[in-house]
């Protein structure tokens, strides 16, 4: 049914210039921000161009799952960068994580670490095979 029709991601945050801030400076995202006052959203660009649609939400409540992925070829050196941005890796009961915060190889699965942005939403940077 929606297999040729084109699709966004979208969530919210509390502060809308932190996070045009954060998803700008810090990740180096192609960020446009649109409408005025109460009505103003942000229009993040992924690589590929892939849109993400990221508003104000008074009544915001951080996302406790990983809103968005970035699949990196270095993971150390990724989260070096962030680390060195002032980005803190998250950790979670039932992952072992190295000193770094990056959990090597769970179950076979890819090479993770988690942060979050200003509004408490958890992202990734991870290496390796879905």
């Amino acid at each position: 049914m929606f297999g040729e029709t084109s699709a966004f991601s979208g969530f919210s945050v509390d502060d809308l210039d932190a996070a045009r801030r954060f998803y700008g400076e810090t990740l180096g995202l192609k960020v446009e921000e649109r409408g005025e006052g109460e009505m103003r959203v942000l229009g993040l660009t992924l690589a590929g161009g892939a849109p993400v649609f990221v508003y104000p939400k008074e009544d915001h409540t951080p996302a406790t799952f990983t809103i968005l992925n970035f699949a990196v070829d270095d993971i150390d050196r990724a989260v070096d960068e962030l680390t060195d941005r002032g980005v803190t890796m998250e950790r979670y009961p039932g992952f072992e994580a190295d000193a770094k915060g990056i959990v090597r190889n769970a179950g076979g699965g890819p090479e993770i670490a988690w942060f979050k942005d200003p509004a408490g939403n958890v992202l990734s940077v991870l290496q390796g095979d879905m």
